[in-house]
């Protein structure tokens, strides 16, 4: 099994079908809606918005995200991961009642009881939703800042990419870069290559969560190619939403031949009937790139995590055969 290594996941909607069902039962909620035979159901991203609101909504205390947390890597860990990253947020914390404090603290637990049990290494990325405001926004990046959470190490901007000018946010993304985080931001993704330039140009990320369709801007991804800039790629997650109509057609293949450093993600796994294993799947069957290749996107995602170089250095080491 090749080691993999994500860097591009949403907590809450990682959660499985089965452990939101048994959340359900305990909080005496009927998700029927949302799943069935085991699946979560949607037609479209709305629907999709929905489902994921629905789930989230079960998770409620600090045991609940332990658990959470802990069931997420120990997949990942199945999975063949050595090193997963996934995107935290205050303002789903703050929904369900706790404080910012005591929702990292509780993911925090359940990243310490899988490494126990698996070995996987994993960090927390607070993100900011763009759509709920300038103000929000900039609240994640001082909690961020200010939370010194050992397994907090970046900070990030999710929603809708399509809401408010980028230049809005560039306060916020200084916090979190005069406290030393890591920064990624969504972006390619529902917005087009424009996107992706402005938030090059103004919050000057080293990632960027997506990035897909910097495809269209030849000069762009030249762009990329050069700063180093790491892409965060989800491709299940691309055609489950109908950014691309197939496999065929993902500009994975051609960002990496243009010498774009690209990452292998799952996003929402459930919501999108997805996996670490089965995107690194993809990238064997559809992208025809084997193990070797696939090695390598590993390792590109170890070098752009967000951890400290002794860390690094031993993720690293991991992926060297063992001499005998």
């Amino acid at each position: 099994m090749v080691p993999k290594a994500e860097l591009h996941c949403h907590i809450e909607g990682a959660a499985s079908p089965d452990l939101v069902v048994k959340q359900a039962q305990k909080y005496g909620k009927d998700l029927s809606a949302f799943i069935r035979n085991g699946v979560f159901v949607w037609d479209d991203f709305t629907g999709f918005l929905q489902a994921y609101d629905a789930a989230a909504e079960l998770f409620r205390t600090e045991d609940d995200y332990a658990r959470l947390a802990e069931h997420h890597l120990s997949n990942v860990a199945r999975d063949g991961a050595i090193y997963a990253e996934f995107f935290t947020s205050p303002d789903h914390a703050r929904r369900a009642g706790l404080s910012p404090e005591a929702y990292t603290d509780a993911l925090g637990e359940g990243m310490k009881r899988a490494k126990a049990k698996t070995g996987i290494e994993s960090r927390m990325i607070v993100t900011g939703v763009r759509h709920f405001g300038v103000e929000s926004v900039e609240a994640a990046a001082r909690f961020a800042a200010r939370c010194r959470h050992p397994l907090v190490a970046g900070f990030g901007m999710a929603g809708d990419e399509r809401f408010g000018d980028i230049e809005d946010y560039v306060r916020a993304f200084d916090f979190a870069r005069e406290a030393g985080l890591g920064l990624t931001v969504h972006a390619g993704e529902f917005g087009g290559w424009e996107s992706v330039q402005a938030a090059l140009d103004h919050l000057r990320p080293s990632r960027i969560g997506h990035g897909v369709r910097a495809i269209e801007s030849a000069d762009l991804v030249k762009r990329i190619a050069a700063e180093g800039i790491v892409l965060e790629c989800c491709p299940g997650s691309n055609i489950a939403l109908g950014m691309f109509d197939s496999f065929a057609n993902h500009p994975l293949p051609a960002l990496r031949r243009a010498g774009v450093k690209v990452t292998l993600n799952s996003d929402d796994p459930p919501h999108f009937q997805t996996s670490l294993a089965r995107e690194y799947e993809i990238a064997r069957t559809e992208f025809q790139l084997d193990d070797k290749a696939l090695l390598g996107i590993t390792r590109t995602a170890i070098e752009a995590a967000f951890v400290d170089r002794k860390t690094k250095a031993e993720l690293l080491a991991r992926l060297e055969p063992k001499r005998r």
